[in-house]
C-alpha cells in the first residue's frame, strides 16, 4: 500500500503559519490518497469504555481521549493493521471547550503524515459521561 498526503498549495496548508492554524494545533492532512490498498477497515465510533464495560476518564477529556484511541489501536491490531493505517477521522465533541485536551493526545498517535480529520461539536453522545467520540477508517495492506 502507497499512502500519499494531499496538502496542496492552492489550499490552506494544515501546518502553514496562518494564523488560524497557529491556534487549532492541527493533527490532520487535506486528504490522503491511497493506491495498492488491499483492506480496508471502517471502524465505529469508540468512545471511552475499557474492555470490561467502565467509562475511563469521567469528565476528562483528555483521558477519554487516550482510552479511545487505545480502542482504535486495539481493534486495527486485531484487523492485522496498525494505527498508521488510518487514512480518516471523524472526532466528536460534546463541548469545543475540549478541542485543546483531545489534539493534545492526538498528537501523540498522529506523530507524522496525520489522517484527514473531521470535528464536530454534537449536543450528547450516548451515554451521559461521554465527552468524546472518535470513528476511524483504516487502509491496510
Amino acid at each position: 500500500m502507497h499512502k500519499e498526503i494531499i496538502n496542496p498549495d492552492t489550499v490552506v496548508r494544515p501546518f502553514s503559519q496562518v494564523e488560524l492554524f497557529k491556534s487549532l494545533k492541527p493533527t490532520f492532512s487535506q486528504a490522503i490518497k491511497v493506491r495498492d490498498a488491499k483492506t480496508i477497515v471502517f471502524i465505529s465510533g469508540q468512545v471511552a469504555i475499557d474492555s470490561l464495560g467502565n467509562i475511563v476518564g469521567k469528565g476528562d477529556a483528555a483521558a477519554q481521549t487516550r482510552q479511545i484511541l487505545e480502542n482504535i489501536k486495539a481493534i486495527l491490531e486485531a484487523a492485522g493493521g496498525s494505527i498508521k493505517d488510518i487514512v480518516k477521522v471523524t472526532v466528536y465533541l460534546t463541548d469545543m471547550e475540549y478541542f485543546n485536551d483531545v489534539h493534545k493526545i492526538r498528537m501523540e498517535y498522529f506523530k507524522e503524515d496525520p489522517p484527514a480529520s473531521t470535528l464536530v461539536q454534537v449536543s450528547k453522545l450516548v451515554i451521559p459521561d461521554l465527552l468524546v467520540e472518535i470513528e476511524a477508517i483504516a487502509i491496510t495492506s
